[in-house]
């Protein structure tokens, strides 16, 4: 049975690998070339504009959620402060430093600079909604997220942090650089196009992927679904509701959601109708994530980044005829310069290459391994694969306070589930960052959560910045003298039970997570 189960995974990987590896040899070699694939770049030209400002929104949208929370994540009185860090790597990077972590904080790293930083990129993606400086602003929108996503570790570790600092770097080569506002005057470049399609690719069939690759009997026995609206990280109010959907229909979606991660996006690379008809699969299929679950703005940036596939007048008939007449009336037709862009776009397709290539092996040639790590600290190329495997139980943490150690009040967390009775949130596309990171902490031990540790201390010492990351503090007065964190098993409630009861959840005690410490 064991090498049945071997011989099969062996062939999924097989498989994947030839399926992968044909359609990035499409991708790379339409980003060598016009002839490969028969499509104008001038068609893409209104979609890629819109594309621009659309991802203006996304960057907004992640600056103004970090701007309410970053104090209390990296600042010198929060959880895991940044200055510490930087001061203890400063002497050992020496003058590499920028290159090894290139990341702006090096230059001043205080509870000021890290506001001014956020209000920078608000500033600076509002320019790119705009079409005010488009370029310069994408370039400094993406050094400033960068220099987050390096210090925020690990509030800051998500994949759509990285799918944004990608997207963001592929998005200055498809701006034509023009300080004011107005319609493109010249085609997208053909290379920057397709590399887009690749990402969009790789992004949705590396999510796949990882799903068969993990032989997680989840997955293989179609079951996934069944737990899936209970147990992610911050389910929505529609999120009950699809909890009780019938046994036939979660088992159902399981194939339905391989369908769509694993052989819509290999039509990306096919006749324009059937990518764009897959683009519009996808776009549909991320709204629907999003009624179920709170993803931040990861939703946004994929549907963004279904959009360079469209035509122009593909996107013109989605809009309406008063804004999209004018819009095809100023469609150009001059091609892009390519030359000067080729060479980048050989450097990224071969590192295209390493993310699918280690689906299958971690056997790579040296000199390739050596090229991607070079780049890793600019996220130029990234893995992506969510829910791998599947959480089939839903354990929460509860911090409580007490002054001796014999009444205990709870603190209330924004969003993540505590209080039974508190109705499921709205919160996408803003990412409360701790109450995520509170979701992985509770599958692991606080010894395997050093920032958790940080927090209770910081906690027991009455940090403002970090008691405003709450919903509720229950010692408004002065810090409890011992903290201590318990860990319950939580589960949906029936209809009939929040009729009763007005609960969503209910729960059951597992055991102690964290014993009671003081400062």
């Amino acid at each position: 049975m064991l090498q049945k189960r071997r011989l099969l995974a062996l062939s999924g990987r097989v498989g994947l690998a030839l399926v992968a590896a044909g359609a990035l040899l499409a991708g790379l070699a339409g980003a060598g070339g016009r002839a490969t694939f028969p499509v104008r770049p001038a068609d893409f030209s209104l979609a890629s504009w819109v594309f621009l400002r659309w991802l203006g929104a996304v960057y907004l949208i992640a600056f103004c959620s970090l701007a309410v929370q970053a104090r209390g994540l990296i600042g010198q009185n929060g959880i895991v402060p940044v200055a510490p860090v930087l001061n203890s790597l400063r002497d050992s990077l020496g003058k590499a430093r920028f290159l090894r972590l290139p990341t702006l904080f090096w230059l001043r790293c205080t509870d000021r600079a890290i506001c001014l930083f956020c209000l920078a990129g608000i500033a600076l993606a509002l320019l790119v909604m705009l079409d005010i400086a488009t370029g310069p602003a994408l370039v400094c929108l993406w050094a400033l997220y960068l220099s987050f996503d390096l210090v925020c570790d690990p509030f800051l570790s998500f994949q759509w942090d990285a799918l944004l600092l990608e997207t963001g770097f592929l998005a200055i080569f498809l701006e034509q650089w023009k300080i004011t506002p107005g319609l493109p005057d010249t085609a997208p470049s053909a290379s920057v196009l397709m590399l887009f399609w690749l990402l969009l690719f790789r992004l949705m069939f590396m999510s796949g992927a990882v799903k068969i690759l993990s032989e997680d009997p989840a997955w293989s026995r179609w079951l996934a679904m069944t737990f899936h609206y209970e147990t992610q990280p911050l389910p929505t109010p529609v999120a009950y509701y699809a909890h009780r959907l019938p046994l036939w229909f979660h088992r159902l979606s399981v194939p339905a959601v391989f369908f769509i991660e694993l052989v819509v996006p290999l039509f990306l690379f096919g006749p324009r109708p059937a990518a764009e008809a897959a683009a519009l699969i996808l776009i549909g299929f991320q709204a629907l994530i999003m009624l179920t679950g709170n993803y931040t703005f990861f939703n946004l940036l994929t549907i963004g980044l279904c959009l360079p596939v469209l035509s122009n007048q593909t996107l013109a008939a989605l809009l309406p005829a008063r804004i999209s007449a004018p819009l095809l009336q100023s469609v150009p037709h001059q091609p892009a310069n390519e030359l000067w862009f080729l060479p980048l776009a050989a450097s990224l397709g071969l590192l295209n290459v390493v993310p699918l290539l280690r689906l299958v092996t971690r056997r790579l040639p040296r000199w390739l391994s050596r090229f991607y790590e070079s780049t890793r600290p600019f996220q130029l190329v990234n893995s992506y694969g969510l829910f791998a495997v599947m959480t089939t139980t839903r354990p929460e943490i509860i911090v409580e306070g007490s002054d001796d150690l014999e009444t205990w009040l709870p603190y209330e967390f924004k969003y993540k589930p505590g209080d039974t009775s508190r109705p499921l949130p709205w919160v996408a596309p803003h990412q409360p960052r701790l109450d995520w990171q509170m979701w992985f902490a509770a599958l692991a031990t606080a010894d395997q959560n050093p920032w958790f540790l940080n927090f209770v201390w910081r906690l027991l010492k009455g940090s403002p910045e970090v008691l405003a990351l709450l919903a509720r503090n229950p010692f408004p007065q002065a810090p409890p003298r011992y903290i201590r964190a318990l860990l319950y098993d939580y589960v949906f409630t029936s209809p009939a039970q929040r009729r009763k009861t007005g609960e969503v959840w209910q729960r059951e005690l597992i055991g102690i997570y964290l014993p009671p410490v003081s400062a």
